[in-house]
This record gives C-alpha cells, sequence and structure tokens, in this order.
C-alpha cells in the first residue's frame, strides 16, 4: 500500500507543478473562480497533498514532511512572481497551510 501512496504523491507534486504553470485561463472552470473559491481549490489541494504525503510513511518526521509540502507551495508561489501570467499571492499561502494543516489533524486522529 506504501508504493500505491507513494506513486500517487509523486505523480500529483507533478499534475499541481504543471498545473501551477500553465496560464490559468487554460485551464477550464479555473478562471471563473472568486477569491474564496480559488483559496478553497488550494487548501484542497494541499489537504490532499499532505494526507498522502503522510500515508507514504517516509523515514522522515511528519513535521519535516509537511515543511516540505508547504516549501513546494512556496516555490511554486515565487516562480508565479515571475510568471507573465501568474501572481504571487500570500492568500495562496495561507490556504495551503490551512489545507496542510487539517490534513494533519485528520491523519493524527485517524479520521480516514
Amino acid at each position: 500500500m506504501k508504493t500505491l501512496y507513494r506513486s500517487i504523491f509523486f505523480l500529483s507534486l507533478l499534475i499541481v507543478f504543471y498545473l501551477s504553470l500553465v496560464p490559468a485561463a487554460a485551464i477550464p472552470n479555473i478562471a471563473a473562480l472568486d477569491f474564496l473559491g480559488d483559496k478553497l481549490i488550494h487548501a484542497v489541494i494541499f489537504l490532499f497533498l499532505s494526507f498522502v504525503g503522510l500515508n507514504c510513511h517516509f523515514n522522515i518526521s511528519k513535521t519535516f514532511l509537511l515543511i516540505m509540502i508547504f516549501s513546494f507551495g512556496f516555490t511554486i508561489e515565487v516562480i508565479h512572481h515571475y510568471h507573465p501570467y501568474r501572481f504571487f499571492e500570500i492568500a495562496d499561502l495561507i490556504a495551503n497551510l490551512i489545507g496542510i494543516l487539517i490534513a494533519l489533524v485528520i491523519f493524527n486522529k485517524k479520521i480516514i
């Protein structure tokens, strides 16, 4: 099962990275999202990445894994600062962090 989670995790990272580089207008229904909808998507994506990452049971601490996932999101935001069709947004980082923290609560409480 660990192998399946790891495959999903790394594939998801690639997909998120790719979708973060293309112009938002190129992604159907994403360009039409309002501010809260966009932040909700960020939170859900990082909740998913974090929950799957935690279930991979890498030989690192949960804290280090979640810091790396947050750093992944931060790196994407830095790229957005230089990208002609994207923008750096602190609110995206906050939404990412909320998703990560929710995943940690779910994982620790064994809710799913």
